[in-house]
């Protein structure tokens, strides 16, 4: 506790809302296969909406196809469903307790909407930052209202926690371009 406000906090709460967003932007798809592009699938199982990985295995087989082995026969129509109605544009086909999906290929009206989704998630990750930012400034002003601190100890404070600020949101603008130059690429 640095005198009225944990900068170690608020560091880690800015450090999940970058990690939450290289999760959203993993399972965004490139053109080639990732187990990754199916986190998103939730499948209606024995009477509730569980992960896919949950009920079966993912594997990538060849670099444009994705194989799903089913553990329970009788999922295999949920999962099926599951992965159809997902709006990722995939069909899979059914060979018994396993599925293929091909990827088919990005053309360039696929890839713009996927920038959107990447931009999407990138600005949900920078509101979760500067919520995070919110709430440290609001300890500081409570700790320096109540005389915990006092107005140069919380000026200096304030201005590490908008540099923390400031340089996580520079990370998740990093990242976003990474995946829009890997999005991008033909």
């Amino acid at each position: 506790m640095s005198d009225g406000i944990d900068l170690g906090a608020l560091k880690r709460r800015m450090e999940g809302a970058v990690t939450a967003f290289k999760s959203d932007i993993a399972s965004l798809r490139t053109g080639r296969a990732s187990a990754n592009i199916l986190d998103p699938v939730m499948v209606e199982a024995y009477g509730s909406r569980v992960a896919l990985n949950t009920v079966a295995n993912i594997t990538v087989p060849e670099p444009r196809m994705l194989g799903v082995s089913i553990w329970d026969k009788s999922m295999v129509g949920a999962v099926d469903r599951a992965i159809r109605e997902s709006n990722l544009g995939l069909n899979p086909i059914v060979d018994g307790q396993n599925l293929r999906i091909p990827l088919p290929e990005l053309n360039e009206e696929r890839r713009k909407s996927l920038v959107k989704v990447a931009h999407g998630y990138s600005e949900n990750a920078k509101v979760a930052v500067r919520n995070v930012r919110r709430d440290g400034m609001d300890a500081l002003k409570k700790a320096e209202k109540d005389g915990d601190i006092g107005k140069d100890d919380a000026r200096a404070l304030s201005e590490k926690v908008q540099k923390m600020t400031d340089e996580t949101i520079s990370d998740i603008d990093r990242l976003l371009v990474e995946k829009e130059k890997e999005i991008m690429q033909v």
